[in-house]
């Protein structure tokens, strides 16, 4: 294997830890204002993730490093062609972290509750987008003989990206509710358990005719098994939370959007951006990648340092591990 196969796997794996460990994150600040009945309600919730909020966004800084350096010319033509949806997906990200920061900064109602409006609006829009962007990889965009992008805003929002993005939207959502259902107690857990029977109801449509849309029009028969396995791993995720089990529901949930992730990626091999008007045009695997230098030395420099970011992101996990009780959390 080559290195630039190495590291178009080793940045789908990064993107796909990042949809899974972010994906929740996203899912508990969408269902602020769902399934947080009060103050302290609201605070418990935000507490689930307040110890590994920021952490989680590592990944997606980390795979765009890898992108950047090993396929300098797939980082410059999607930051440039995407850029309107990258930089939401930015200012989405901002305003979350900001309200994390802030909104216990004030005393007044009227302070949080602004706060938490950013908070929902900073997860339901990079969650919608992430969907946009990966599905617009997978579809292709138009690119001229510089590999340039040469479409609208407009040719992004199409009929299969915007379905994408209401997928991960959805999916998000369900895999915060089953993470609530995990990490709190009492009747805010079972709420929990009720909205995520509720939204893994509503993400199975979607989510079935996107994998299938994928399948028909990008697939082979890798991305088929892998497409199966993440429709079968949904439904065992609406079994399981309707049983209570909460704990594997939301594994359930993670599989889905791992192999989900996977399938799209191999949906995209050995291509990195297609091109839909010529497809000489289109960035492969090799055409975008860096010299075999730098990524000898990008491997290397992996072998070193990712063991230690996994270890401490796992510890961080471990030491954060109880449930968050409501009627521990002073009154306000």
């Amino acid at each position: 294997m080559d290195l630039t196969t190495i590291w178009f796997i080793a940045i789908a794996v990064l993107f796909t830890g990042y949809f899974i460990l972010e994906g929740f994150d996203f899912g508990v600040g969408m269902l602020l204002p769902v399934l947080g009945r009060e103050e302290r309600e609201r605070r418990a919730l935000i507490n689930t993730i307040g110890p590994v909020w920021d952490g989680n966004e590592v990944w997606v800084i980390t795979a765009g490093g890898a992108m950047f350096a090993a396929f300098p010319h797939w980082y410059a033509s999607l930051f440039s062609g995407f850029y309107l949806l990258l930089f939401a997906i930015l200012v989405g990200l901002i305003v979350r972290g900001t309200a994390f920061e802030y909104r216990g900064k004030g005393d007044t109602d009227r302070w949080r509750r602004n706060w938490d409006r950013c908070l929902i609006a900073g997860s339901a829009v990079p969650a919608f987008c992430w969907g946009v962007v990966v599905a617009n990889l997978v579809r292709g965009v138009p690119l001229d003989a510089n590999f340039d992008y040469t479409g609208s805003i407009w040719g992004l929002l199409n009929g299969y990206a915007l379905l994408g993005g209401l997928t991960t939207l959805l999916l998000f959502a369900t895999h915060g509710a089953y993470f609530l259902h995990l990490r709190t107690t009492g009747d805010l857990a079972e709420r929990a358990r009720a909205t995520g029977l509720r939204l893994g109801a509503a993400t199975a449509v979607p989510a079935l005719a996107f994998l299938v849309w994928t399948q028909a029009a990008h697939g082979n028969w890798t991305t088929l098994v892998l497409i199966v396995l993440a429709v079968m791993a949904l439904l065992a995720g609406l079994a399981l939370d309707y049983t209570g089990r909460g704990g594997w529901a939301f594994a359930a949930t993670a599989l889905t959007i791992g192999l989900a992730s996977a399938a799209l990626f191999c949906a995209l091999w050995p291509n990195v951006l297609p091109s839909t008007s010529d497809a000489a045009n289109s960035l492969t695997h090799e055409n975008a990648a860096a010299t075999q230098k730098t990524l000898g030395i990008m491997t290397w420099a992996a072998v070193i340092f990712l063991p230690l970011i996994l270890l401490y992101q796992g510890w961080t996990y471990w030491v954060f591990r109880q449930r968050v009780i409501v009627e521990r959390i002073p009154v306000a």
